[in-house]
């Protein structure tokens, strides 16, 4: 059976020379690995208003969404996703851990010491090159 494609936004948000990732809760899909804050794309939205939303529920920021830093294809055992990745910054607010296990601003040189989503590596790689 043909898995459908999910649409997914996320944001490496920056702060300085650091960006801000989260871990996912240990209860759902990829627990306990790390990811760039975003989420699902609902029908309704478009996928700057998504990002926004998902920042308002999972961190408590409100944040300005800048241009699309990559797009990704990736396949799950149980999902299909197709990530926009956009360039972002926090506009108001301190995050909060209101979703996940953790949340930690690294450089990209620590990158390295966490375990990421798979479909995070390719972004991962071109952070490292681009930065």
């Amino acid at each position: 059976m043909e898995k459908r494609v999910i649409e997914v936004v996320a944001a490496p948000i920056w702060n300085g020379d650091r960006f801000l990732i989260c871990q996912r809760p240990a209860h759902k899909m990829r627990g306990l690995l790390w990811e760039f804050v975003g989420g699902k794309v609902e029908p309704e939205e478009t996928k700057e208003q998504a990002l926004i939303r998902e920042c308002q529920e999972e961190l408590a920021v409100t944040i300005s969404v800048g241009e699309v830093f990559m797009e990704v294809d990736h396949i799950y055992p149980d999902l299909n996703v197709h990530l926009t990745l956009f360039n972002a910054a926090i506009i108001e607010g301190t995050p909060q851990m209101l979703e996940h296990n953790d949340i930690r601003w690294i450089a990209v040189n620590e990158m390295s010491q966490y375990e990421f989503c798979p479909a995070d590596e390719i972004i991962l790689r071109k952070l490292r090159y681009e930065r």
